[in-house]
C-alpha cells in the first residue's frame, strides 16, 4: 500500500511565509475568529484523519467499488460508510460553510489544505463530501431563504449530501440542448421529468438523503442556454418540521464501470415527475450552477496535486530503497562490480533520469500547491473584504485562473503521477504497488467539470478574447512589479520578467489571429493555456523564492534548488508552446474531414 506523509512543513510555509496568512486575516473583519494555531490544530487533524483513516480505504475501495444492487441502490466499498460518518462528525463538511448555518466559516486558504490532503490519500472518497460542499456554496449564493434554512446545516452537519446534475446522453459540453423538463405545479413547485448522466455521488449509502441540484427548461423556456432553470429536488422529500417525508420520484438506474475512481459512484439519474423547487429566478439556472461548477474547478486542481503529492513520496521511497546499476555519481566503491551480489549497486536514486521525474512531480506538486493558495487567497478577498475594489480585482483574477486551476494542474499532474510511476519501472505496471491506481484515478481530473481542452476554450474566448487581455495584463503587471522588487538574487527573476514579456507577446499575437480568423481560438487554446501555466508557475517559484530568502536551513535552501530546476529544466517547453500557437490553425484544419473516416 502506498505511504503518505502529510507535506504540512510545506503547506505552513505557503500559508504563513509565501502569503502571510495571519497578517492578512487580521485585515478582515469576518475573519476575525481565525488564527494560526487554529489552523495548525486543522492541519495536523486533517492529516491524522487522511492518514489513518482514508488511505487505508484507498486501495479496497478500488478493488470493491461502488456497487449498485438494483432497485435503485448503490452500496459504497466497506469502511466508506463509517469514515464519511467520521469525517461529517470532525465538521469537515463545513469547515468552510456559512457560519449562520452551522459552518465553521473557514477561508478557501485553509479549506484548500484540507481538501488537498483528503484527496491525496483517496480520491474517491473525497467526491463524496466535495460535492455536498458544492451544492451547499450553490444554495447560500442563489437560494432563497426557506431553501438555506431547509438544507443548509443538514448538508453542513453529513446528514444528508449534495449533488449537481448537469449532463444527459446527448448533451454534455452543449448543455443549451437538454431535455429535461421542469413543469409547474399548483403549490408552486415544479415536477422534473429527465435523465442526467455522470452524476457523482447520485446515489450511495452514506447520508440519510441526497439534495440534486438539477438543470431542467420550463415550458415556455427560451432556446439554448439562456433557458435553463435550476431546481433543487431532494431524494426524499422534506416536512415541514424538518423530518424525511416520501421518497421523490427519482431514482439511480444503473452505475458506470470506470477506468479509476471506483469507489466513487457516477450514476445515471432517471427523474419521473419528482418534485423539485425552483433556485433563483427562471432561465437564469446555468448562471446559478457556475457558482458550483466554478468551485469544483479548482477542487479538481486540488485532486491534481493530491494525485502528484502521493505519486512523488512514494517514488522517491521506491528510488532510495531500490538498488539497481552503478550511477556516475552513485555512493558505492566504484572498484565493485555492479551486478553481483545486488548491495554493490547504488540506489536508482543516484541515476540522472530518475532524478529528472522525480524533480518534475516535485516541482508540479510545489508549485500547484501554491498557485492553488494565490487563487484560494483571491477567493477570500472577494468573500471577506470590505473594500469594494479589492473585491472587483479579485473576482476579474478568479475568473481568469479558475480555468488554469482545473486544466493546467490537472494536465501537470497527469505527467507527474506517470512519471512517477515510471520511476518503479514494470513494478509501476503491477497493482501490488499502487501506482497505477494513482494513475488511473488521477486521469478523471483532467476529463470531468468541464475537460480541459474546454477549459482552454473559457480562458482563451471569454477571460483574454472578450477584454482584450486586460485581465492578462493586469496580471503580468503584479509579476513585474514583484520581481522587480525581489530581494532574492536568483535566476527566476529574470525568467519572471522575461516569460511575462513572453506571455504578453503572445497575448496580442493570439488576438491578432483572432480579429482575421475567430475560429482561431479552437486551434491554439490549449498551447495559449498551457504557455500561460508555465508562466504562473515561474511567478509562484519566486514567491517561494523570496518568502525563503534569508531563513537559514536545507528546507529553504532546497526551495532555491528547486526553482532552478524549474527555470532550467520546465520553464522551456513555454517556447514550444508559444511556437505551436503562433503556427495557427491552418496546419490543423488542412485536412478533408474524409481522412479521418475509416474505410470499411
Amino acid at each position: 500500500m502506498p505511504i503518505y506523509h502529510a507535506p504540512i512543513d510545506d503547506m505552513r510555509f505557503i500559508l504563513n511565509d509565501v502569503f502571510n496568512a495571519s497578517e492578512f486575516w487580521q485585515q478582515m473583519p469576518a475573519l476575525e475568529h481565525v488564527d494560526s494555531d487554529t489552523v495548525d490544530m486543522i492541519l495536523e487533524a486533517m492529516a491524522k484523519f487522511a492518514t489513518t483513516t482514508l488511505l487505508p480505504l484507498n486501495r479496497t475501495g478500488d478493488e470493491e467499488g461502488a456497487q449498485y444492487l438494483g432497485d435503485g441502490k448503490v452500496k459504497t466499498p466497506a469502511g466508506f460508510a463509517e469514515a464519511f460518518h467520521e469525517y461529517a462528525e470532525g465538521g469537515w463538511i463545513g469547515l468552510g460553510g456559512d457560519m449562520e448555518y452551522g459552518g465553521q466559516g473557514m477561508p478557501k486558504m485553509v479549506t484548500m489544505l484540507a481538501e488537498e490532503m483528503v484527496f491525496t490519500t483517496n480520491q474517491s472518497f473525497a467526491l463524496y463530501p466535495n460535492l455536498s460542499g458544492g451544492a451547499a456554496m450553490c444554495l447560500l449564493n442563489a437560494g432563497s431563504d426557506e431553501q438555506k434554512q431547509t438544507y443548509l446545516e443538514k448538508i453542513y452537519s453529513g446528514e444528508w449530501s449534495g449533488t449537481m446534475c448537469l449532463t444527459e446522453p446527448h448533451a454534455g459540453t452543449d448543455l443549451g440542448i437538454i431535455k429535461t423538463r421542469a413543469v409547474p405545479n399548483d403549490d408552486g413547485s415544479y415536477a422534473l421529468t429527465g435523465t442526467k448522466i455522470f452524476i457523482t455521488a447520485g446515489e450511495h449509502d452514506l447520508t440519510q438523503n441526497i439534495i440534486h441540484l438539477v438543470l431542467a427548461k420550463t415550458p415556455n423556456a427560451p432556446a439554448g442556454s439562456k433557458g435553463i432553470s435550476l431546481f433543487v429536488v431532494p431524494k426524499f422529500l422534506v416536512n415541514a418540521d424538518g423530518s424525511l417525508g416520501e421518497r421523490n420520484s427519482l431514482a439511480c438506474g444503473s452505475i458506470e464501470h470506470k477506468m479509476g475512481i471506483k469507489a466513487s459512484a457516477t450514476c445515471v439519474m432517471n427523474f419521473d415527475g419528482a418534485k423539485g423547487w425552483m433556485i433563483g429566478e427562471e432561465n437564469t439556472g446555468l448562471a446559478s450552477m457556475f457558482i458550483m461548477m466554478n468551485y469544483e474547478r479548482l477542487t479538481m486542481g486540488l485532486q491534481g496535486i493530491g494525485g502528484t503529492e502521493l505519486a512523488y513520496q512514494n517514488a522517491a521511497l521506491y528510488a532510495n530503497d531500490r538498488v539497481q546499476g552503478r550511477a556516475d555519481h552513485g555512493t558505492q566503491d566504484p572498484n565493485k562490480p555492479s551486478d553481483i551480489p545486488v548491495n554493490y549497486a547504488d540506489p536508482i536514486v543516484h541515476h540522472a533520469d530518475v532524478r529528472r521525474m522525480l524533480l518534475n512531480a516535485k516541482a508540479v506538486s510545489e508549485a500547484s500547491r501554491c498557485f492553488a493558495m494565490y487563487v484560494a487567497k483571491q477567493l477570500d478577498i472577494y468573500k471577506f473584504s470590505p473594500d469594494k475594489a479589492a473585491k472587483k480585482a479579485a473576482v476579474d483574477r478568479v475568473a481568469l485562473l479558475t480555468p488554469v486551476s482545473k486544466a493546467f494542474l490537472t494536465d501537470r499532474a497527469l505527467e507527474a503521477t506517470i512519471d512517477c510511476q515510471q520511476v518503479f519501472g514494470g513494478h509501476g505496471y503491477i497493482r501490488e504497488w499502487g501506482m497505477e491506481q494513482i494513475v488511473r484515478d488521477t486521469r478523471i481530473s483532467q476529463i470531468y467539470e468541464g475537460t480541459n481542452g474546454i477549459q482552454s476554450l473559457d480562458l482563451l474566448g471569454r477571460k483574454v478574447a472578450k477584454n482584450g487581455g486586460a485581465f492578462v495584463e493586469t496580471y503580468l503587471a503584479e509579476m513585474r512589479d514583484f520581481a522587480q522588487t525581489m530581494q532574492a538574487n536568483h535566476a527566476v527573476k529574470q525568467a519572471i520578467l522575461t516569460s511575462a514579456d513572453t506571455l504578453a507577446d503572445l497575448t496580442q499575437n493570439v488576438l491578432e489571429q483572432i480579429q482575421h480568423k475567430p475560429d482561431a481560438i479552437n486551434g491554439c487554446a490549449v498551447d495559449y493555456l498551457a504557455a500561460f501555466g508555465y508562466v504562473s508557475f515561474a511567478y509562484m517559484f519566486g514567491l517561494m523564492v523570496e518568502a525563503a530568502h534569508g531563513k537559514a536551513g536545507e528546507f529553504y535552501a532546497n526551495k532555491a534548488k528547486l526553482a532552478d530546476y524549474f527555470v532550467a529544466r520546465m520553464l522551456p517547453r513555454l517556447q514550444g508552446h508559444v511556437a505551436m500557437v503562433k503556427a495557427g490553425t491552418d496546419p490543423i484544419m488542412a485536412f478533408d474531414n474524409s481522412y479521418f473516416v475509416q474505410e470499411a
